[in-house]
């Protein structure tokens, strides 16, 4: 190893990206719950990139934000 080369552990992980620890996924199921519609309307909104989500595994996780802010945006004032 040349002497201009840092060596770091193996098991030494990357830092964590800021703000990513206050980030709150929920499930789809409970996204469906706070949305009052079926599992199968929220996974529609993921596959169809409004509503982004997080793949674990093989389950979807979204952020608690993507949730607000779809709505947020999807308000309609019939007012």
């Amino acid at each position: 190893m040349s002497k201009d080369a840092v060596s770091m552990p193996a098991n030494k992980k990357d830092p964590e990206p800021p703000g990513l620890a206050q980030v709150r996924f929920l499930t789809v199921a409970e996204v469906a719950t706070m949305m009052r519609v079926s599992k199968m309307t929220v996974y529609r909104l993921v596959h169809n990139g409004e509503l982004p989500a997080v793949r674990v595994g093989k389950s979807f996780r979204v952020p608690e934000q993507a949730v607000h802010d779809y709505l947020r945006s999807a308000y309609f004032d019939a007012g």
